[in-house]
């Protein structure tokens, strides 16, 4: 069968996310993860107190995917391997065999919800590794290959122990789920417990096709390169991310891409990032707000050379137009002779006035006043050569925007904002600049004065490259 006649609809997955997140106030990230980890065939670790409705949003997923059977259970340190994999056989046992009776136990489950995970023994957590990772179960002398789709596990913390660190980086994404906040308070004292009506869910065809899509999916320098910077920036923060997790992600990413009826990853879909690569729920703040600053732009632009430059020019005006000085006290007397002596009422005396104070401006010859100017359209060419691509990118940025099937819209918003900020920025200081140009060109012409240019106006350069 044609992949492309499997393939899914954003628009289609767009309506299934809705119905996801119905009644879950606040859990837009969650939903859109969980949603995507199962697409991808990954695992996701959601990591909260009680009550923050973790269970539910595993409940909701299941009904996602057509024919996914579901399984669930609490795992304490008393829980025995028959609780997860079922009881052994006895029919097998009189005959030698070592076998369970999988049937409606974990084995043969595509969603499952395995609650207070870490808290398992042993004997279970070994049995989970492989089937986590290879979907298959080891029955006797047999390996079973299983339909599991995605596991979710919840947590209250992290587990510290080094035997567990196996375990734990099976999860490739880690999701902090916390209360409701106070802003959204009301909403969860009025909510709505009616659930949301069942959307057409996945099917197994459905999931195949996009894994064909996801195969070929581009992954294009810009995103190698970033990719790359994001390795540098967890070694700083000593951050341990092993090999496969880093081919997960990439895998991750191209899912999000391949569901977004888009052949190539883009810079957008980084912002899975944080989410694979922090290893305890302290690190999430920090690698967010790397991710969203350097390699998404959601943080404005300040320009910070630019309006050292502007002001200095603003300042250097002012000095230019101050009265000089061999004229400053003579046309004082001479105003005040000039008021004293008229009778013809106070239009006159404005005029006089105006008339000296036109005499004490300073007056600058051409070459001074066109060395300014020069030194101005130097400085809003360069202005330009950074504007220009903060317009291209915001551009693109846009149109990245209107294609993030999985992007939340609370950070899509906080995105779209930083990049229009940058472009108003540097807007407004063109515009001081382009001001303070017009000022320099009008300023009064001495037609005997000749000399030198004057000295360039300086100011600190050292963010301007």
């Amino acid at each position: 069968m044609d992949a492309n006649a499997l393939a899914l609809d954003p628009a289609r997955l767009r309506a299934l996310i809705t119905r996801l997140e119905h009644g879950l106030l606040e859990r837009e990230d969650a939903v859109r993860l969980a949603l995507l980890a199962a697409l991808a065939g990954e695992h996701v670790l959601l990591i909260g107190p009680p009550g923050t409705a973790k269970s539910a949003l595993a409940r909701r997923l299941q009904h996602a995917f057509d024919g996914a059977r579901w399984f669930e259970r609490l795992l304490t340190r008393f829980s025995v391997p028959e609780e997860l994999f079922g009881p052994l056989s006895l029919k097998a046992l009189e005959d030698d065999r070592y076998e369970r009776l999988t049937e409606g136990y974990l084995p043969t489950a595509g969603i499952a919800f395995l609650d207070e995970v870490f808290k398992a023994n042993s004997a279970i957590l070994n049995a989970l590794l492989t089937l986590l990772n290879e979907r298959e179960f080891d029955n006797g002398r047999e390996r079973l290959h299983t339909p599991l789709v995605c596991v979710v596990g919840a947590t209250n913390e992290v587990p510290a122990e080094e035997s567990l660190q196996a375990f734990y980086d099976r999860f490739l994404l880690r999701v902090p789920v916390r209360p409701v906040s106070d802003a959204g308070f009301a909403a969860l004292l009025t909510l709505d417990d009616a659930v949301p009506d069942a959307a057409r869910p996945i099917t197994p065809a459905e999931r195949k096709g996009l894994a064909v899509a996801r195969d070929a999916v581009a992954m294009e320098s810009e995103v190698l390169d970033a990719l790359a910077e994001a390795r540098r920036f967890v070694r700083e923060q000593a951050i341990t991310v092993s090999d496969r997790r880093w081919r997960q992600t990439v895998g991750l990413l191209k899912t999000a891409a391949a569901s977004s009826g888009r052949s190539a990853v883009s810079r957008i879909d980084l912002w899975l990032l944080p989410y694979c690569l922090a290893e305890q729920p302290a690190q999430l703040g920090a690698l967010t707000d790397w991710v969203h600053a350097t390699l998404l732009g959601a943080q404005p632009l300040e320009a910070a050379w630019l309006t050292r430059a502007i002001e200095a020019f603003e300042q250097q005006f002012g000095i230019e137009c101050q009265p000089r000085q061999d004229d400053g006290e003579s046309g004082k007397m001479a105003l005040a002779h000039a008021i004293g002596g008229v009778e013809q009422g106070p239009g006159v005396a404005r005029l006089v006035t105006a008339s000296l104070e036109a005499r004490m401006q300073p007056r600058y010859g051409a070459r001074h006043i066109a060395a300014r100017v020069a030194q101005l359209d130097e400085l809003l060419a360069r202005a330009d050569v950074h504007l220009q691509p903060l317009r291209t990118r915001a551009a693109a940025m846009d149109e990245a925007l209107r294609q993030a099937l999985w992007l939340p819209p609370a950070l899509a918003a906080r995105i779209a904002a930083a990049h229009a900020a940058s472009v108003q920025t540097m807007d407004v200081l063109v515009a001081r600049l382009q001001a303070v140009r017009a000022d320099f060109a009008a300023l009064p012409v001495d037609d005997t004065a000749a000399g030198a240019a004057p000295a360039p106006v300086r100011w600190s350069e050292a963010a301007a490259a």
